[in-house]
């Protein structure tokens, strides 16, 4: 094959690497902009044993053992799985039921959507308006252009049995574990590296967390995450980092993001995948927030 070949070549793979992060990158940002995700969260409140009204919520919410409650005034009412339930000239209480760590459970009021779930050991409710201002003037995230330096080939090393690992958040004085398979190994810019992978969202799938020499200079300051595909049967695992994202958290203050594990901060800069967010006060990269 001759040389003019091999880079004309080349260069088709590299179109057809850039057009499919591209896809990619755009159906990103479309879910991330949905009228009821994280972009549209007004308040996370913390629940306890004193009912409590919250302005951007019907009712009065409280908890217990048993579990998140809601008390409905006249007039007010959610759908909860398709039952509407309403407040009359009585007061009506809905009961969740214990809700387990990281679930949840979706309640309509309106067009808002409110999440009642359980995050570190205590319940919450995180209301999400469509018209929220920081979905609304949402100027998208910037990016490093695609590059395939920063897609390594790397190798899933699975432990004996999974590993509880507990890591910090952004929300102060709360904790999560999570379940560690195993960590992935792989070479990048000639230096060999490695990531404590968690359980990812599809059968086999992992993902992870990491800082890197880029964090807070160019890409949000506590965290970063990358989707990796299920191993194959020898193990091999793509690291593309062109596909890092941030988390919730680098967008709203009403979020309760991992932080990284300790061995997850990345001595080299990965200069690839999301920079930090724009925010309409700065008009340019904003601080990590």
């Amino acid at each position: 094959m001759s040389t003019l070949q091999s880079e004309s070549e080349a260069a088709v793979d590299d179109t057809a690497f850039a057009a499919e992060w591209q896809a990619w990158h755009e159906a990103h940002e479309k879910n991330r902009a949905d009228p009821h995700g994280f972009l549209a969260v007004t308040s996370l409140n913390w629940l306890d044993e004193t009912p409590t009204r919250y302005p951007d919520a019907p009712g009065e919410w409280s908890t217990s053992a048993a579990g998140p409650v809601v008390t409905l005034a006249d007039g007010e009412q959610i759908v909860v799985d398709g039952r509407t339930i309403a407040g009359g000239a009585e007061p009506v209480t809905y009961e969740f039921g214990v809700i387990p760590e990281r679930g949840g459970i979706t309640v309509i009021s309106g067009d808002a959507e409110l999440e009642v779930a359980r995050r570190g050991g205590a319940d919450i409710v995180r209301p999400r308006h469509p018209s929220h201002p920081t979905r609304v003037e949402y100027q998208g995230t910037p990016v490093y252009p695609p590059n395939r330096r920063w897609a390594a080939e790397g190798t899933f090393r699975p432990f004996d049995e999974p590993r509880p690992v507990t890591v910090g958040s952004v929300a102060e004085g709360l904790e999560h574990i999570y379940d560690s398979p195993g960590t992935v190994e792989f070479d990048l810019a000639g230096e060999p590296l490695s990531l404590t992978a968690f359980n990812g969202p599809t059968p086999g799938s992992l993902f992870v967390l990491f800082t890197d020499a880029t964090s807070g200079v160019t890409t949000y300051a506590a965290n970063r995450s990358l989707q990796i595909d299920a191993p194959d049967d020898s193990g091999r695992v793509i690291v593309d980092f062109n596909r890092a994202t941030n988390l919730p958290c680098a967008y709203t203050e009403f979020a309760t993001c991992p932080l990284p594990p300790a061995e997850n901060r990345l001595p080299v800069g990965i200069e690839a995948g999301e920079k930090t967010p724009l925010h309409p006060s700065a008009g340019t990269d904003g601080d990590a927030r």
